[in-house]
């Protein structure tokens, strides 16, 4: 009972962990954000954010980077290290200069931030034993 409640039949161990936030992460982020926007390039870049004032299809070229390419690089593990860097960049950025650290009501950035969260860890973390940058 004792191995019950601590829950002893999952494997200890933060790899198996990684895998899951990288895997849900970056599925997540792609499949909401990457491919909406890859798709939607040419309808966004008139109207997409630009706090930075390098043009609005600059700034959507790099959160195309970020959202579509860094997240599949998550999901993968390859160059996981880098691609969290960016897009906890980009998140940042977003939640910061274009959602105004609000949290919550209409133009929250809560998701912004959770995926900024996510972001930092999977930078300071690594990929871990489950990921192509894992592999001996």
């Amino acid at each position: 009972m004792n191995s019950f409640l601590r829950l002893g039949f999952i494997p200890r161990g933060y790899d198996l962990a990684l895998l899951v936030l990288r895997l849900w992460m970056g599925s997540a982020l792609f499949l909401r954000h990457g491919l909406n926007k890859v798709s939607g390039f040419s309808r966004m870049a008139a109207h997409f954010p630009d706090p930075f004032h390098i043009g609005a299809r600059r700034s959507l070229a790099l959160a195309v980077f970020s959202d579509a390419v860094c997240s599949l690089l998550l999901v993968l593990g390859l160059g996981t290290r880098w691609a969290a860097l960016i897009v906890a960049i980009n998140t940042g950025v977003a939640f910061v200069m274009v959602h105004k650290f609000q949290l919550m009501g209409d133009g929250s950035g809560e998701l912004a931030w959770v995926y900024f969260g996510a972001a930092l860890t999977l930078f300071l973390a690594g990929g871990g034993r489950f990921s192509v940058d894992g592999r001996d």
